[in-house]
Formats: C-alpha cells, sequence, structure tokens
C-alpha cells in the first residue's frame, strides 16, 4: 500500500515547520543527509529539534517507513510520537518505527527468529525471570546459593553480554573462583534460554547483532528500509547498542545522533561516554551541531553548572548559557547531621512556596542513594507535607527493609507465621517449598504456630535431614536473642541479631551497587531505632516496630498529584521542577566513593551532578551534614569537593562551603547524642571489654576498609573507637559489634 502525504494547510503547526527554531535547531532539523551529531546541551531543546528533524523528512517527501528513531525510554518514543503526529498528521506518524533499543530489536527479531535458533513467539525474560533461571541452573550444578549469591551472577552475566563477550570467552578470561563458578553457570543459562524459546533483555540487542553479521540478505533489506537512523541519548549507549546502530548505518550512513557527554551518568549499568566522543572518528564526514541555548534554567543555576562540569577533562566543547533572568542565588544549608538536614531542607521548602507562590509539585528532592529518603520521609510526615517517591517505592516498602523488620517482628512475637514464612530463606537456606508446605500443614493439623513446629521439625514426617539442619539453624538464630530483647537496647539488639540472621553479609559479598543500596538501605533502619531510643529513654523493640508499622500502613496524604517529589539524581533525568534540593552533598556520598572509585568514577559522579543543578528552573537549594549515623554510630563527614567548584558568584551571601580557594566550612555545633567524657580525655579512659584497642592503632574495617583508631570512649559494652579511614571519613563505632581487625 502507498502512503501519500497530505500537505500541512496553512496555519497548522507544521507550516513554516522551522520558523520556530533557533539557528542552530533549524541547522540540526535540516540537516537530511549524511552523519550528524546534534550535542544538545541540558534544557536546550533536543526532543523538539529530533520531533522537528523526522517532520521536516516527512515534509521533504520521505515516507515514514524508512525512518527509525531509537530511544531509551518508551515515554521518551511515545512524546516523539505525539509531537511528531501534531505536526504531520496521525496517520503519517504511525508509520514510524520508533521505539526503544529492545521494543523494536524485539519486533524484528521475531521476523526472523529462524535464522537464530528461535521461533517468532519467543518470551522475553526480564529480570526477575532471569533470576529464577540462574537459580534453577546453580541447583542443577549444585552450586550452593548461600556461598555464591544468585543476584551477582545474574549481574556478571549482564555485564559480559553488555562488553559483547560470550560465556566462551567469559569462561576463559576467569580468574577468580567467583568468574570460573559464573562461567559454569553463564554457559548454562545460555542454553537454558535458548531451549526455553526465551531471550533476556541483553539478548535482544546481541541477536540484533548477530543476525546483521550473519544474514547479508537481512542485513541489505533493513539498509533498504531504515533510510535515516536518529537514537536519542546517544551518550547513554552501551557497546552493544552502538555496534547495533553501527551495522544499520553502514547502507545510507544517515545516523542522526543526539546527546550530552555532559549528562552521561550510567557507567554503572555499561553505558560507554566514549561512543558520543568518538563520534567524529567513526564518521569523519559528520556534521557536529551544538545546542547551547538552555530554555529551561535561571543565568545563575547555568553558571553554576559550567563552572563544575568544567572540571571534567574528557568532553565535547559545548557552553551554555540562557537568554532568562538571573534569578535567585543558590542557597546551601549547612546542617548538624541527617535528621537537621531533613528539619531544614522541609522549612527551608515551606518558606520558599510561601515566598515564591509555588505548590508542593513544584519541589523536587534529590539524593545520591536510596537510603537517604528516611530521614527526609520522616520530616515531611511530621511536617504533614504530602509526597511520594519517584521511580520507587516508600522506604518501608523496600523488599530489604521488610526483610529487617520482619526478622525483628518474629524476634519479639514468634506467632507471626507471615513474617517466618517471609524471611526464613531470606538468605537462601535451602528449605524448599516443598519442605515449607509441610511444616505448615503439620502446624494446621495439630493447631500449633508455625514457629513452635520449628522447633520441633523433627516430629513432621517425610523431611529430609538436610532441612531439618537448616530449619534447626533458623530458629536457633532466634532462641538464642529472645532473653537478650529485655536486656539490651533495642539499638544494639538490633544491630547484634540482624548480623546474626546472615541478612548483612548476604548484601555484602555481593559487591554490586545494588547490594550496597539495599545494605545501605538496612543500614538506615539500624540507624534509625538509634535515633528514636536517644529520644526515647524506655524505647523497647516491640514499641519501635509497632510505631513502623503505623508509618508504612498510611497512605501518603491525597491531594491530588500536588506532592512533593523524593527520587535519586538517576531517576530524575528528563524531569525539571521550578525549585530543587539537592541532599547530602557530602564527600564519600556525593561524590560516591567506593573502594574501587577511579577518575573515571568521579567524573560521571561530577555529572550526576550537573544532572542534578540542571533540574532546577528558578529555585535551588543544596544542603550537607556534618554528621551522619551508620549501623547506629556517629559517622563525621566532610563537605562535597564539588560544592567547591561552584562559582561563588551563584552562591548566596549566607552559604557555607567547603575549604578551596580561600573558603571555609562553617558548620552549627552538633547535637549531642549521648553524653560522652571530653575528647581531649578520650585516650585515658579504660575500655573494659578489651584492652587490645590503643589510639593510634591501624584497623581494618569489613566496610570502611583500613583506618586508624584517633580516640577510645566509653567502657564495659559500650566502649567505642573513632576511626579515621583512608578517604578521610571518620567514623565511631561500637567496638562489641563493629568487627575491627587489628593491624
Amino acid at each position: 500500500m502507498t502512503l501519500r502525504l497530505v500537505p500541512v494547510a496553512d496555519g497548522s503547526p507544521a507550516a513554516d515547520l522551522l520558523d520556530g527554531l533557533n539557528d542552530p535547531q533549524r541547522q540540526a532539523a535540516s540537516h537530511t543527509e549524511g552523519p550528524l551529531l546534534i550535542i544538545a546541551g541540558a534544557g536546550s531543546g533536543k526532543t523538539r529539534v529530533l520531533t522537528y528533524r523526522i517532520a521536516y523528512l516527512l515534509r521533504q517527501g520521505v515516507h515514514p517507513s524508512h525512518i527509525l528513531a531509537l530511544t531509551f525510554t518508551n515515554k521518551a518514543a511515545k512524546e516523539m510520537r505525539e509531537r511528531i503526529a501534531h505536526l504531520v498528521g496521525d496517520h503519517v506518524a504511525r508509520g514510524i518505527i520508533a521505539g526503544t533499543f529492545h521494543s523494536v530489536f524485539a519486533r524484528l527479531l521475531r521476523r526472523h527468529a529462524e535464522l537464530l535458533g528461535y521461533t517468532s513467539s519467543f518470551t522475553v525474560y526480564d529480570s526477575d525471570d532471569q533470576l529464577a533461571a540462574i537459580k534453577a541452573v546453580m541447583t542443577t550444578l549444585g552450586v550452593s546459593q548461600q556461598a555464591q549469591s544468585p543476584t551477582a551472577i545474574r549481574s556478571r552475566i549482564s555485564g559480559a553480554k553488555n562488553a559483547m563477550t560470550s560465556w566462551m570467552e567469559y569462561g576463559r578470561n576467569a580468574s577468580n573462583v567467583n568468574e570460573r563458578i559464573t562461567a559454569q553457570v553463564f554457559e548454562q543459562y545460555e542454553k537454558r534460554l535458548l531451549h526455553a524459546n526465551a531471550m533476556d533483555f541483553d539478548d535482544l540487542i546481541l541477536n540484533m547483532i548477530a543476525l546483521l553479521r550473519n544474514n547479508p540478505d537481512v542485513l541489505a533489506s533493513f539498509h533498504e528500509r531504515f533510510r535515516y537512523i536518529h537514537v536519542d541519548e546517544y551518550q547513554d549507549t552501551n557497546r552493544a547498542q552502538y555496534l547495533a546502530v553501527q551495522l544499520l548505518a553502514k547502507g545510507h550512513r544517515n545516523i542522526c545522533v543526539v546527546g550530552d557527554d555532559a549528562q552521561s551518568i550510567y557507567r554503572w549499568r555499561g553505558a560507554e561516554i566514549q561512543n558520543i566522543l568518538d563520534f567524529g572518528r567513526d564518521y569523519p564526514d559528520a556534521t557536529t551541531v551544538r545546542l547551547e541555548q538552555n530554555y529551561r534554567s535561571t543565568k545563575t543555576i547555568i553558571k553554576a553548572a559550567e563552572s563544575v562540569i568544567k572540571n571534567n577533562t574528557k568532553q565535547l566543547k559545548k557552553e551554555l548559557w540562557t537568554d532568562n533572568a538571573a534569578g535567585d542565588k543558590i542557597t546551601v544549608l549547612a546542617c548538624r547531621d541527617d535528621r537537621d538536614e531533613a528539619d531544614q531542607v522541609v522549612r527551608t521548602l515551606k518558606s520558599r512556596l510561601n515566598e515564591h507562590g509555588l505548590t508542593w509539585r513544584d519541589v523536587a528532592i534529590l539524593y545520591r542513594t536510596n537510603a537517604q529518603s528516611q530521614p527526609l520521609e520522616d520530616a515531611l510526615r511530621r511536617s504533614n507535607t504530602p509526597y511520594h517517591i519517584v521511580s520507587g517505592v516508600s522506604f518501608y516498602k523496600r523488599k530489604e527493609v521488610k526483610d529487617a523488620l520482619a526478622y525483628l517482628r518474629v524476634l519479639v512475637n514468634p506467632a507471626d507465621a507471615e513474617s517466618i514464612l517471609r524471611i526464613i530463606n531470606e538468605p537462601a537456606r535451602g528449605i524448599g517449598n516443598t519442605s515449607l508446605e509441610k511444616l505448615q500443614a503439620f502446624a494446621t493439623a495439630t493447631n500449633r504456630i508455625l514457629y513452635d513446629v520449628l522447633k520441633n521439625a523433627h516430629e513432621v514426617p517425610g523431611l529430609q535431614t538436610r532441612t531439618l539442619v537448616s530449619v534447626r539453624d533458623f530458629v536457633n538464630i532466634f532462641e538464642m536473642y529472645r532473653d537478650a530483647v529485655n536486656e539490651l537496647t533495642p539499638a544494639s539488639l538490633a544491630q547484634a541479631f540482624l548480623e546474626a540472621t546472615g541478612l548483612l553479609d548476604h548484601y555484602r559479598n555481593q559487591k554490586t551497587d545494588d547490594a550496597r543500596d539495599r545494605l545501605a538501605n538496612i543500614d538506615r533502619i539500624l540507624t534509625h531505632i538509634s535515633e528514636v531510643q536517644e529520644a526515647d529513654d524506655e524505647l523497647t523493640l516491640l514499641h519501635y516496630l509497632e510505631q513502623v508499622a503505623l508509618i508504612s500502613d498510611q497512605d501518603d496524604p491525597e491531594l491530588g498529584n500536588n506532592r512533593i517529589a523524593l527520587m535519586t539524581v538517576h531517576a530524575s533525568k528528563g524531569l525539571e521542577f521550578p525549585l530543587v534540593v539537592i541532599a547530602g552533598m557530602e564527600q564519600g556520598l556525593f561524590p560516591l566513593v567506593k573502594p574501587e572509585s577511579s577518575v573515571d568514577e568521579e567524573d560521571e559522579e561530577r555529572r550526576l551532578f550537573y544532572v542534578a543543578i540542571t533540574r532546577a528552573r528558578q529555585h535551588l537549594v543544596i544542603s550537607y551534614a556534618g554528621q551522619r549515623m551508620r549501623f547506629g554510630e556517629v559517622g563525621f563527614s566532610r563537605p562535597s569537593k564539588f560544592l567547591a567548584e561552584i562559582d561563588t558568584d551563584c552562591l548566596s551571601a549566607s552559604a557555607k562551603v567547603p575549604a578551596a580557594a580561600g573558603r571555609s566550612v562553617s558548620l552549627p555545633p552538633p547535637r549531642p547524642r549521648r553524653p560522652e567524657p571530653p575528647r581531649e580525655s578520650y585516650s585515658q579512659i579504660p575500655v573494659e571489654t578489651d584492652n587490645r584497642w590503643s589510639v593510634g592503632m591501624r584497623v581494618k574495617h569489613p566496610m570502611f576498609g583500613v583506618g586508624r583508631i584517633i580516640a577510645l570512649s566509653g567502657i564495659g559494652s559500650s566502649a567505642k573507637a573513632q576511626v579515621e579511614f583512608a578517604n578521610g571519613q571518620r567514623k565511631q563505632l561500637m567496638l562489641a559489634f563493629a568487627r575491627l581487625e587489628a593491624l
């Protein structure tokens, strides 16, 4: 069927199509032949340009089916189609192939699936399906899920696929036991997928490359069809996506990529910034157009963002500017601790909303890690301020948080069968579903609570010896700490008990970003118990769990959609708000410092800060705390080095920023958490629990690494060590629980 392009009537949005664009935008939209790189700064109208370029091609007589547009989100693809339909008509826009890499490639692969050994009805596995398949393979191979984390194995396999590494190559290069076991699972996992006629998300890209490389006739047909290729957010492509695009573009070389190297923030999931940096090398005849005019933010915000990002060495030349007003200076809140930070943020927001006539929906609070949301959520709840979590769930509804709380609930209330079933295999203990069904059936038949049946599992017929051992070990965790419920403080009990469950080690041993995030969330629960305990000397663990249950069961205040948005900076990409708060600007948190951090990772952290700044239209508030609680103990924080990179002209006169170029740190006096002896006398206070420790001693902590004891305090079970670690952070640790190793 031939699609006839209907001329657009004068006076419609598409008449004089390019008249509403600025000069660089018009140049990009009207450049139709040959490679084109559009470097689009934050807020410079990249979606508008991409949309108008496609509409311009259609107005020039290009058939819709010859146009391919690849995005990273369904939302972006939907918005693009709607804008194009508004310009050229819906009947024309429907003929364009526009969607995410995965959705478009899945559609194309189904037409040629037989060439890859699949049928056209193949299943696409999501992350949960992947994990289930990996667990099944591990069971078949006899690989213990306690010794090897299925999630970590899935992460390694996905990383290998994104880097175009086959299971055979991965196995040849395996250098340690974890990688060798992963290689075995990788091989069988791939065979299992093929046998199940299934592809995972990574396979959709890899199989597209295989299809194009191994079938010249298919490649030629795609070249004939896709004569104009567009790629949005090109800085976020990984190696596999990069190669797939290269293969598709070889036919006509009419490839247009849009992106901003300054907003490349997904290195952790395989994105390679070199793809956009090296576009000129890949296509020497490419035309480059820079969109540098920002339509979103004030001059102050743009100047601040530019002053920060210029400190990165690897970047494409670009200078963002705006015709918008100068706007307010940036406010920097210097806070005592994370609780004070949350309170100051809420007070500041309420003041700004009244001052500028804004509503809750005009506000976003951004943070580097999900664990930071808890004190902010609590402060917002206390002030009856409506909010919602974007691209996430409420802190108390996150899986690892619910697991930790379920353990504590069973400790104080063994009759809580639902909590037992939630955590009996978290982490995995090898107590299978069949065994659980037998245990529950026996409890029902004998009218006993499930915990009592677990204590006497030898009475249940049909259970294997290894199951009985696993059940006994599970019960013993609770029995060991049952009497301690009335002897230890809630904070001390929770810390020691959750360590004994193996839940913390389960996440520590995975060594993935996701696992670190989950561990930080459990850390936040332990910190919160300690904070509540400080405010209530009579607090019991049962009372704390009751308070948390009431908080987590409450619905967020409903005022339509008029709520403050809380989210990580990663989740804020592509969004904008009149008023933005960036919380937790401290060294070690933002930039997030890990033991294996590199210069490239610091550059990405700086790009992440750039993204955070440029989410703000008119008003920006940045906060940092002098202290943060970790695992119930005080950790001293230094303001982020990125704060010192902001041009001083952009900051309000009262801003307190870190020492650099003559600036000085000024923090409010810390809020006392517990009465302690004066700092100068720390080293003279005896530590009765253990005399191994002394000021000046080098020690190693399982999470924080190597450091040196700079002070000792407390006696007996309350003995503490203040340790300064290699990254400059100071932590105050309970010696009874810190698991310090003397070096």
